[in-house]
């Protein structure tokens, strides 16, 4: 197969960098804790450009990872440099002990992306989105007087301490930290129920199931089940509430049957509980066909947890409520919360987004690399067990058998990874079993771009089977 070649640099070049990776990846080992470093040759990087990254020798890479899915707009935006660099220039940082124009204009903006639903109306500025998370469930809490929550198996909504209950995969479960109550996971390829008409979603599980185009039994099935759980795991059938990442991130980009997040969250409501959407993930319209991902669901949310593409990776999150649900927290405080650089920059996310209609492009390229990767499980009888998501949030799992969908063994995903990583092409992995590759790309790339990535996928795959 013939593949796009990219830029390569001297041999000169190439010895300066290997001695400068050399010592500095001692230096993480030795005095940082980073235990995610991606390529058993680290990638050292220099700097980055809208959906490229290139390192220290001067070779670039075509980045469809960003920053775990958190550049949403493309690295180094022009406007987004301008809009940090003028705020520097005013002011760096007050708290919000002071009216600010800059928090209050951002505010306003990231409201009007809530007008389907009013109520929606007040936002809360923290730092990250374990973060925003924790304060979720503070607010949850204080404002249904219920301790219990709820969040589904395979779920990531953080990994500090309150949120490592809600958080379900096995790497992050501690023994000293009480969980949530845990809800079956509706996954229509791995789940119990589901199959070929369960998503929303160009493109469908080769699955089977007693589906039909208009009506999922596989979202009737896994309801049920969560209506056990209130029945008879939970006091009254009372909780704080129910987290839902529209679209399960690191879990390996899990999509749920059509209905089951507007039926799940309404039952949870008729309890007294709260619905939180975590849109950390698939917020800020990666997923194409909307700006939220619940939206897509039909849901209401009473929380809205947002971070990452939020400021293109800036660190800044936020949460938006209702005012009687906001106030229930009594006092509350965060130091960089609203801070006014991270305030110019998310707002001027805002703006790009709209300008440069990124998300119309996210939908049309999300649909034409999806179809593409489809094409690709389906040519390769024993490798790829499932393509799903929308947008540019998609995720390829990787099987050794289609029937058994025993996953594929770690050892060659990382094998995948850095052959792509040598052909100019940087990819994400996640699931509970590390087989599910995540392709989450900045939102500027184009259909040219989507295939060469299924190019240099392809490639190393076949060469890995």
């Amino acid at each position: 197969m013939l593949l796009r070649s990219f830029h390569t640099p001297s041999k000169q070049i190439i010895r300066a960098a290997s001695t400068n990776q050399k010592s500095i990846g001692e230096f993480f080992s030795q005095h940082l804790s980073f235990p995610f470093l991606q390529y058993k040759e680290h990638l050292h990087v220099a700097h980055a450009e809208k959906q490229f990254i290139y390192d220290t020798a001067g070779k670039r890479y075509l980045d469809f990872f960003a920053g775990i899915v958190t550049v949403g707009v493309g690295h180094c935006h022009p406007k987004l440099i301008e809009a940090a660099n003028k705020q520097m220039n005013k002011y760096w940082h007050l708290s919000t002990y002071y009216l600010q124009d800059t928090v209050k204009d951002y505010a306003t903006k990231l409201l009007e992306h809530f007008k389907d639903d009013p109520q929606l109306s007040v936002c809360l500025f923290v730092n990250s989105g374990s973060e925003a998370n924790d304060l979720a469930l503070h607010l949850a809490r204080e404002y249904t007087k219920q301790h219990e929550v709820i969040s589904l198996r395979n779920s990531y909504h953080g990994v500090v301490q309150s949120t490592l209950g809600l958080t379900n995969i096995t790497g992050f479960k501690r023994p000293y930290v009480p969980g949530s109550r845990v809800a079956m996971n509706p996954d229509p390829y791995r789940g119990i129920w589901g199959g070929r008409y369960c998503r929303d979603s160009p493109i469908q599980t080769n699955r089977s199931c007693n589906c039909s185009q208009d009506h999922c039994q596989a979202s009737d099935r896994y309801v049920e089940q969560l209506e056990e759980l209130l029945n008879y795991e939970v006091s009254k059938k009372k909780v704080a509430g129910m987290w839902i990442e529209s679209i399960q991130g690191y879990g390996g980009t899990v999509q749920f049957p059509k209905g089951y997040v507007k039926r799940a969250t309404e039952l949870v409501q008729q309890n007294g509980g709260l619905y939180v959407a975590d849109e950390v993930q698939s917020g800020f319209g990666r997923t194409g066909t909307h700006f939220w991902g619940y939206q897509a669901h039909g849901a209401k949310p009473d929380i809205v947890v947002m971070a990452k593409a939020i400021a293109n990776g800036f660190p800044f999150a936020a949460i938006v409520t209702r005012p009687e649900i906001a106030k229930a927290v009594g006092t509350y405080f965060n130091t960089y919360g609203g801070n006014p650089i991270g305030c110019a920059v998310a707002s001027a996310v805002l703006d790009v987004i709209r300008e440069e209609k990124l998300q119309e492009n996210t939908h049309q390229v999300g649909t034409h690399l999806l179809k593409r990767l489809a094409k690709l499980r389906d040519q390769l009888p024993d490798a790829v067990g499932d393509v799903r998501g929308k947008g540019f949030l998609i995720g390829m799992e990787m099987v050794m058998d289609k029937e058994t969908r025993k996953p594929f063994p770690v050892e060659k995903m990382n094998a995948i990874l850095d052959r792509c990583r040598h052909n100019g092409l940087l990819l994400g992995k996640g699931g509970n079993f590390g087989s599910v590759f995540r392709i989450t790309p900045p939102m500027c790339i184009t259909k040219e771009d989507a295939d060469f990535a299924v190019d240099v996928l392809e490639d190393a795959i076949r060469k890995e089977l």
